[in-house]
């Protein structure tokens, strides 16, 4: 195990739950009050002094911790530990307390562009719904957990566009591209494993991912008229493919059933002509018009 990963997995949160701070009030209210009755009697006046200023460094102790929020405290700059439950409290008051929150943040990262798998460029970007679980690595192990979220957040989703192609125009086979995981049609696997890249990248900072997925996906402008005409000559292919597979089909069912009924005997020639005008107008894109043939009738 590595230097880093061994100081990484020591560096936990101290979980500490301080005093009631409601008591110490009614106390520095006290000494507040009787600092301002021995203003009227000298011989009183030292011992007010003090208790005000007592009331004065215990006001500085009292602290409020909202719900979803967490204060990290330190003396002299030791870790002294993490006030996580909400509430009225009082430390010691020479204790350096941060807080931070402990909410469910939204991410919507900007639209990089990057190259995908196949070097084509695309416009992406993600979603990323994330908290602070650890305080102790959040405020510690990085400078700015919210600008290390961002930062690695663009790092992710460059490495993962690289990973996939956008989409896989070269297999016509479409049970082979089914199997081929992309960007566009692999969303379901693509978010996964952007859950998993992110969530290891942010566990130094002790962030949590509760949910990360692209947000944005389309072609670079510069390319983006080209890709559009090459996905579209692909699906008329496609639907070409399946049309002529169809169309064959019924030639082979009317000759079977010509000739099973004994409707009518058709030579080679007859049968060969039969097929082309059958094909010609199932496959047509276009409303046919039937030319009738005079050349075999007798006057």
């Amino acid at each position: 195990m590595k230097q880093s990963e061994k100081s990484m997995n020591e560096t936990k949160e101290k979980i500490v739950k301080p005093m009631s701070g409601y008591l110490l009030l009614l106390i520095s209210l006290g000494l507040l009050g009787f600092g301002a009755y021995s203003f009227f009697d000298e011989q009183l006046m030292f011992g007010g002094v003090v208790a005000v200023l007592v009331a004065f460094i215990t006001f500085k102790g009292l602290m409020i911790i909202n719900p979803n929020e967490a204060s990290v405290m330190t003396l002299f700059g030791k870790y002294v530990g993490t006030v996580k439950e909400n509430g009225f409290f009082w430390v010691n008051p020479l204790y350096s307390r941060g807080l931070i929150s402990l909410k469910a943040r939204n991410f919507d990262s900007d639209r990089v562009k990057v190259n995908d798998k196949l070097g084509n460029p695309i416009l992406i970007s993600v979603i990323l719904v994330w908290k602070v679980e650890e305080t102790f690595r959040a405020a510690f192990d990085v400078d700015n957990y919210n600008q290390f979220v961002e930062v690695q957040c663009d790092a992710a989703v460059r490495k993962l566009a690289g990973l996939y192609p956008y989409d896989n125009l070269s297999v016509t086979d479409h049970s082979e591209k089914n199997k081929e995981i992309t960007l566009r049609s692999g969303l379901h696997e693509v978010n996964h494993a952007l859950e998993n890249e992110l969530r290891e990248r942010l566990q130094i900072a002790g962030i949590n991912v509760i949910e990360a997925r692209i947000g944005y996906l389309a072609y670079a402008s510069e390319i983006a008229g080209a890709m559009l005409k090459r996905q579209q000559a692909t699906a008329v292919v496609a639907a070409r493919t399946k049309i002529v597979e169809g169309a064959v089909g019924m030639v082979q069912m009317a000759l079977k059933e010509l000739s099973e009924k004994n409707i009518i005997e058709l030579s080679e020639e007859q049968k060969a002509k039969m097929v082309s005008n059958l094909m010609v107008v199932l496959c047509s894109d276009k409303e046919t018009t039937p030319v009738l043939d005079t050349t075999s009738v007798n006057h």
